[in-house]
């Protein structure tokens, strides 16, 4: 899965993964990280999503990275901001009003390009990602990141022999294989969202668990 195959699902408005409202696990569990105002949120993968307006109203610096210029468009105009552009290494950089987005690979992007963020949301990132994809995200996510930012993060989980991503499949036992060495990981949420996505129950599933994990650094 490359940078072409995002870039196309946002070129044939293949976008069933981005939601018309904040995620409303969002503004229910952020409490439980104690960040104070004016902390920077760092969102990998971010899409056009609502929940960077909703972190820029509590006070935070806001910074995310998308694929997809197309993306960031349609974010921007939607909200009827005008951003200011520029060219950073391998990077466009979108921004106006308490908000930066990056504009390229997230693997691409580097630490002294995006700054210290205090804390990572991750709704839509790993879910997006193939299994063989994931054990690097999470290590370039982890140099990205200072050790004592946490994090909170959405997963799905499924039977992922039912359907082929994405989404894809995340279970506990991945997101603890993945970063219990360096953070203390509590399932603060998981609820069975099936029955309220015909989408997925059209394609097969029988079972599709939406959790919320709370990564907080260890050290």
């Amino acid at each position: 899965m490359d940078a072409e195959f995002w870039k196309q699902r946002w070129e044939n408005n293949e976008t069933g993964f981005h939601l018309d409202e904040v995620n409303p696990l969002l503004p229910r569990f952020w409490s439980q990280l104690h960040i104070p105002e004016n902390s920077q949120v760092f969102v990998p993968l971010c899409g056009k999503s609502l929940d960077l307006l909703w972190l820029r109203e509590q006070g935070h610096e806001v910074c995310g990275v998308e694929l997809s210029p197309l993306a960031l468009q349609q974010f921007f105009s939607e909200q009827g901001w005008v951003p200011e552009i520029h060219r950073s290494g391998a990077f466009e950089i979108w921004e106006t009003k308490g908000i930066r987005l990056f504009c390229g690979d997230f693997f691409d992007l580097t630490s002294e390009l995006l700054g210290q963020p205090s804390v990572v949301y991750d709704r839509a990132s790993m879910i997006a990602l193939p299994p063989v994809m994931r054990s690097d995200y999470a290590r370039h996510l982890q140099s990205l990141a200072p050790a004592f930012a946490p994090r909170l993060l959405v997963t799905l989980d499924y039977e992922q022999a039912q359907m082929e991503g994405p989404p894809f499949a995340v279970s506990e036992a991945e997101v603890q294989a993945l970063y219990s060495p360096v953070f203390q990981i509590e399932k603060i949420f998981a609820e069975d969202i099936l029955a309220e996505n015909e989408r997925f129950r059209l394609k097969g599933l029988t079972r599709l668990e939406e959790s919320v994990y709370l990564l907080n650094p260890t050290g």
